[in-house]
């Protein structure tokens, strides 16, 4: 893929932009196998590419310029705004919704917050398109101060963008490098974008997560599926269950599947997916992924346990709990390879029967790979 973007150092944000991809998939699937040598994975299958391009379902872009003249993209090294609207990675929906937002931010007099001077209002824009094409604009804002503006002229960003379902406004007061802060102020009547995969259609929230590559995450889920049909789990835990992708994936039949996650936000997103679907099995909670496993009784240890953690992995605590448990599989799906390792090393007696990369990030580092943990015998 080439980007004039990167080509002229505007942006370098995509680290292996400019290598061959397959080169970049081969690479990824190599330090994959390196960091997970030691454990003696039983299967590796084929890394799953992913298209070089138009990937991301969400763009996070930093809004900088003027009001006259914003820009959406990200700041170089003085704090000014470099706008970055064709971007490649994004998606096309992004990319065709980047300009009405421009026009919107505009009539609506929403003054880009300047970070040099720290004054203004617009922070951030983060857009994200559903499988169908809808859209989620969501407007990080510094203080509550253009709301009332952005409600008057929204009829006006709905005609232009008549793809938009649900926009909102998040405050960050703070200055500090975060994406967005905690309080959220829906502005549409739709509070939710429905997120199709497979057969299952997941309900996401403002705040709440979701994979970034569509495609790559819905073979994700449709592979977790096949991985565990042969096991039968008559139970199953989802800790950081998120907005229930692998939880509603795994819950057909006779599985009792409950998620964990956190976020309230994202767990009420489950909760309605779990509710259009008629999950009858399935139940979501708010909680501690850690707290949540070492507080159970020993009586309701279930027979399969699928992880999805952050970056940093489940930690030392999740790690001895599951060593120590009954739990006969593990599925653990990580963006975080190293982590992974460090994580496997705590659990020996959970030995990994199959592996597989899945490109959730191309043209960056990053990457996704999902091992499937049985215990040995003792």
């Amino acid at each position: 893929m080439d980007c004039a973007y990167f080509d002229a150092r505007r942006c370098r944000s995509c680290s292996l932009m400019g290598q061959p991809y397959p080169a970049q998939l081969a690479g990824k699937q190599a330090l994959a196998e390196q960091l997970l040598a030691p454990f003696g994975v039983g299967t590796w299958h084929p890394p799953l590419a992913s298209g070089e391009r138009d990937y991301r379902n969400k763009a996070k872009m930093v809004v900088g310029g003027t009001v006259s003249s914003p820009t959406i993209g990200i700041l170089d090294a003085d704090g000014h705004g470099v706008d970055l609207q064709a971007c490649g990675i994004c998606s096309p929906g992004h990319r065709a919704a980047f300009g009405p937002i421009a026009r919107f931010i505009t009539l609506a007099r929403i003054a880009p917050y300047d970070v040099p001077s720290r004054t203004g209002e617009l922070k951030h824009l983060i857009v994200t398109e559903s499988p169908d094409g809808e859209l989620m604009v969501r407007f990080v804002l510094r203080s509550t101060e253009p709301v009332a503006r952005i409600r008057k002229h929204l009829p006006a960003l709905l005609a232009d963008l008549p793809n938009a379902r649900v926009v909102s406004v998040n405050v960050l007061p703070e200055h500090k490098a975060v994406l967005e802060g905690e309080q959220e102020i829906v502005l549409t009547e739709q509070q939710t974008l429905s997120m199709r995969l497979n057969d299952v259609t997941m309900h996401l929230r403002p705040q709440g997560f979701f994979q970034t590559n569509t495609a790559i995450a819905a073979a994700l889920y449709a592979e977790a599926r096949d991985w565990i049909t042969d096991l039968a789990p008559a139970s199953a835990w989802d800790l950081y269950s998120g907005v229930g992708g692998f939880a509603l994936h795994l819950a057909g039949g006779e599985t009792a599947v409950t998620g964990i996650e956190t976020s309230v936000e994202a767990v009420a997103s489950a909760e309605l997916s779990r509710t259009d679907a008629a999950l009858h099995r399935v139940r979501f909670a708010a909680g501690d992924a850690t707290r949540f496993a070492l507080d159970a009784p020993a009586t309701d240890v279930p027979d399969l346990v699928v992880v999805n953690p952050p970056r940093r992995g489940i930690g030392a605590e999740l790690g001895a709990w599951l060593e120590a448990s009954d739990v006969g599989h593990v599925l653990y799906s990580s963006c975080n390879a190293t982590s992974l390792a460090k994580d496997l090393a705590a659990m020996p007696s959970l030995r990994p029967v199959r592996a597989r990369v899945f490109d959730m990030f191309p043209q960056t580092p990053h990457f996704e790979v999902m091992v499937l943990l049985e215990r040995t015998a003792a």
